[in-house]
């Protein structure tokens, strides 16, 4: 066997690209294993409202690389894979590197999808990295101080991000601004669970946020918002200029992946369709999970991109892998549904799966303990765990 024939390389560190690793890393022996990432911290987006609003710490949701890989005999390379040729088994990062792999996973997530709406990128803010919310942060404690009349900040998408977000800004920032959270569709949290959906409507209520449904955004400018109503039948929509303080997007995603040879089918969303075992169809030895892949349930839907998704399929690709590189069979993923959660402001949750119902201050903190038990190695769960035991006696 030639040298790096054995070598799996993971492009990626979220969800998916760091649990596989370190399900990898938890089987002796293992081959080779390379991390290509090219963020300091690993960030466990499902918490990151919670650091919005000071609720958790920014060490225990975005913990170092380095710390959470030392002594698991995985490398990290903080680089990020820019180029991939399948058939050479070769690929070239952003910093000029040139590595011949064995097993390649392509888990390099998504990013912010504009639709072509102009302005999104110049004039919103996302919500997916640190720095996000520290942008967020300084706007909000911008608002406080000003306290100008009709101040507004605006929350472009009533999906899982959106109403989360919403939620917890209207909690920091009470009366003094107004929240309209804007959505396309006909409905907040079109694909949830009706119980999570029936108790953020109420959420929204109580917060005074105000939810625009049916409403398409034509343009995001530096304080406004151009936006179209539909109508009721026999009359055209209806248009209209929203000022604003800010714009939070959170409208949707798109895969975020290298340039590719050859050119592999993509899906929906620019997703990699992906074999029932999350190999990439149509590429050699390329497999792929999380926000980037296309995956099916074992009744053909397409799969949502969620951290649970991702974990899930971390594991099974572990194993994948392993039987890859010894030419044994490989398994099929097949999705276990363990339920929702979401979070409705500071201290309040619901959720409902696995033959729970829960809303309010209890969902909470069952939330923060299913999370807690999916943070990345034990030694951070425990570390995070004491922190937490320490704040509840104080």
């Amino acid at each position: 066997m030639a040298a790096n024939d054995a070598l799996v390389v993971i492009a990626g560190g979220g969800f998916g690209g760091l649990y596989t690793a370190l399900a990898m890393a938890d089987r002796r022996p293992h081959p080779p294993i390379l991390l290509i990432e090219p963020n300091e911290r690993f960030l466990f987006l499902p918490l990151l409202y919670e650091l919005l609003s000071d609720e958790l710490r920014s060490w225990e949701i975005a913990p170092r690389y380095d710390a959470l890989l030392a002594g698991r005999g995985v490398a990290w390379l903080r680089d990020r894979v820019v180029r991939v040729d399948a058939e050479g088994h070769r690929l070239q990062t952003a910093q000029g590197r040139d590595l011949i792999y064995g097993r390649l996973v392509l888990a390099t997530g998504g990013r912010p999808e504009s639709f072509g709406v102009p302005g999104v990128k110049e004039h919103s803010l996302g919500f997916r990295s640190l720095a996000d919310v520290e942008r967020l942060q300084e706007l909000v404690q911008r608002l406080r101080l000003e306290r100008r009349p009709l101040q507004r900040l605006a929350v472009i998408g009533a999906g899982p991000t959106g109403v989360e977000l919403a939620c917890k800004l209207a909690d920091l920032l009470g009366e003094t601004a107004v929240i309209e959270l804007i959505e396309q569709g006909s409905e907040l949290l079109a694909s949830g669970r009706s119980f999570n959906r029936d108790q953020a409507r109420a959420a929204l209520q109580r917060k005074d946020v105000r939810l625009r449904t049916h409403t398409r955004v034509l343009a995001v400018e530096a304080e406004a918002l151009e936006l179209s109503h539909e109508a009721g039948a026999g009359n055209g929509p209806r248009r209209e200029t929203l000022r604003v303080d800010g714009v939070i997007w959170a409208a949707g995603s798109s895969a975020s992946l290298p340039e590719l040879h050859p050119i592999p089918a993509l899906g929906s969303g620019g997703r990699l369709r992906c074999n029932d075992d999350l190999s990439v169809e149509g590429l050699a030895d390329v497999f792929a999970l999380g926000d980037g892949a296309l995956a099916l349930d074992d009744e053909g839907r397409v799969l949502p991109t969620t951290a649970q998704v991702a974990f899930q399929q971390a594991e099974l690709l572990a194993r994948n892998l392993l039987h890859s590189l010894a030419s044994e069979p490989l398994e099929s993923f097949h999705w276990n549904d363990l339920g929702e959660m979401i979070s409705l402001g500071v201290g309040n949750a619901s959720l409902t799966g696995l033959g729970v119902t829960l809303a309010g201050p209890a969902a909470f903190r069952l939330r923060q303990i299913a999370y807690l038990a999916r943070l990345p190695g034990l030694p951070h769960q425990l570390k995070v765990a004491a922190g937490w035991l320490s704040d509840l006696r104080r």
